[in-house]
């Protein structure tokens, strides 16, 4: 039975993905943009720095030090270098550096690679930004966003593949948590996700997100837990990879035994929209 209504799920949100390709400028709003780019995306500095040998040589006799991002109707964050290790935390904390962006507009476009400058609280500090930070998020961009005309050929070293399948991963359920906490149609799902746990899990050793329902907000987090109220999961990290980039169909995964759904249906019909909309954002 499960399998059934989840399976008419899917198709019947297909609707929802060509609607928002067919209004995706109207639709996506700026600030929940610069949600996904702060706490989903920059948020994997910290998985980056332990995963890929390159970035892991740049931080490794880094001196101590922590960058604060300040947006306006977004929200702060911290990121911390200090001992080979990056550590991203939400909301305010001690920094050495500050940057403050006058709008998320103004933050989407630094992310999105424009000539644009944010404010500095100590400019002396503004050299790690130029550098080390740079280099980092050079390496970022490089497994989440590699060259179409690279990708196949760097998807062949397994390496990479677990990485970008990785980060891809996280991006997408974190970005989850923001979309349904912020963007429009986010929102109207999360008003009818009743308290509980949702899990998503890649294999039975393999990345896990899981997300804490509240009061009709989404808190998402690192880890397995017990006993989660819907359970998502992907038999494989190859599977991950071909949902994740459109090449293959939960539809089809639930057939091939590759992808696997329990627990409330109720939870995971509104898991199923989110995904739908996160896949444009992210686009």
């Amino acid at each position: 039975m499960t399998y059934t209504l989840f399976s008419i799920i899917i198709e019947l949100y297909d609707n929802i993905k060509r609607f928002y390709i067919a209004h995706k400028e109207e639709i996506m709003d700026n600030i929940t943009r610069a949600k996904i780019n702060l706490f989903a995306i920059l948020r994997n500095l910290e998985d980056l720095c332990e995963m890929d040998p390159q970035s892991k040589e740049i931080v490794k006799n880094m001196k101590p030090i922590a960058v604060e991002f300040n947006v306006p109707e977004v929200g702060s964050a911290v990121i911390a270098f200090k001992d080979g290790k990056c550590t991203f935390t939400r909301g305010k904390g001690k920094s050495s550096l500050k940057l403050y962006f006058t709008s998320p507009e103004h933050f989407n476009k630094l992310i999105d690679g424009e000539n644009t400058i944010p404010i500095f609280y100590n400019v002396f500090k503004v050299g790690f930004l130029l550098k080390e930070f740079t280099a980092l998020t050079d390496r970022l961009s490089y497994f989440l966003q590699p060259k179409p005309e690279e990708k196949d050929e760097l998807l062949k070293d397994r390496d990479y593949f677990v990485t970008n399948t990785v980060l891809t991963a996280y991006t997408a359920f974190f970005a989850m948590a923001e979309i349904a906490n912020s963007d429009f149609v986010g929102k109207a799902c999360a008003r009818r996700t009743d308290n509980g746990t949702i899990l998503c899990q890649v294999g039975d050793d393999g990345p896990a997100i899981n997300f804490t329902v509240k009061n009709h907000k989404f808190y998402a987090a690192k880890g397995a837990v017990d006993e989660p109220k819907a359970t998502m999961k992907f038999g494989s990290l190859e599977f991950a990879h071909k949902l994740l980039n459109g090449q293959a169909s939960s539809f089809g995964g639930m057939g091939s035994g590759d992808f696997a759904v329990c627990g409330a249906v109720d939870m995971l019909e509104q898991v199923a929209k989110l995904l739908n909309v996160v896949s444009e954002y992210l686009a």
